[in-house]
């Protein structure tokens, strides 16, 4: 679909935000997402897009806190990667098989679970030590359907990740750095897959994409001088209103 060119402005200043959020607090999908309704996509296209254009700054701060992954317990990093990329693949395949026009009557649903999950893990109060723990079997399950969800929506996904990891006793800095790898390796399989559709708009795509780059760049210069509470809030503040506005479509 040709886009006009102050459309592709737009997305590609919603990709800088989303470059600058992402760095920040997180939540970037908040912001391209509703860019691109806005830019005439429907849900399913827009959903698509996004994933593909933001996958390369979300592989920079994967690559980036590579030597801090770790195994959870007796849970190798190795069997979670590979769970993760195959939850990608499923969740990837699912979404490609839904309706449009079923995709858009659950959308609604899951930006508000992914609204209430961002909200959840930003205001609570986060753990200063590993937990006890929790089964293999129980860890595996947990992570393959956040894979799966991860593949098909997405929103979220970094923090029901972060809650599973320490809960299994992974230690917080190393939880972070592993969720983020897992995060990349559903949405490589993801983005591999809707490479293929002929629903993604490749204007949009590479606009968010460079613009996501530049704000990535530029969120890690004021990583240290925003309060990170203040862009958490914002997320969810658009993530609310977006719930509302796609409950009233």
């Amino acid at each position: 679909m040709p886009l006009d060119t102050h459309i592709v402005l737009m997305i590609a200043a919603a990709g800088f935000f989303a470059g600058v959020q992402n760095a920040l607090a997180g939540g970037g999908s908040f912001i391209t997402f509703p860019a691109l309704l806005l830019a005439g996509l429907n849900p399913l296209a827009a959903n698509m897009t996004s994933t593909i254009a933001m996958f390369p700054s979300q592989s920079t701060a994967a690559y980036a806190g590579r030597k801090l992954v770790s195994d959870v317990g007796a849970l190798s990093f190795r069997k979670l990667f590979i769970i993760s990329t195959i939850g990608g693949v499923a969740g990837a395949l699912l979404l490609l098989h839904t309706p449009p026009s079923i995709f858009e009557k659950l959308v609604p649903w899951l930006v508000l679970f992914a609204t209430s999950v961002f909200a959840w893990g930003s205001f609570r109060r986060k753990p200063l030590h590993a937990a006890s723990g929790m089964p293999v079997w129980l860890l595996v399950l947990i992570q393959t359907c956040i894979a799966i969800y991860g593949g098909y929506f997405g929103g979220g996904i970094g923090f029901l990740m972060l809650a599973a990891l320490t809960i299994a006793g992974q230690q917080v800095r190393a939880a972070t750095a592993t969720k983020n790898v897992l995060a990349m390796a559903m949405n490589a399989a993801a983005t591999l897959i809707f490479a293929t559709s002929n629903l993604i708009s490749w204007p949009a795509a590479l606009a968010l994409c460079v613009g996501g780059i530049a704000g990535g760049m530029c969120g890690g210069y004021l990583i240290h001088r925003l309060p990170e509470k203040l862009m958490r809030g914002f997320v969810v503040m658009v993530g609310a209103v977006l719930t509302v506005w796609m409950f009233s479509r």
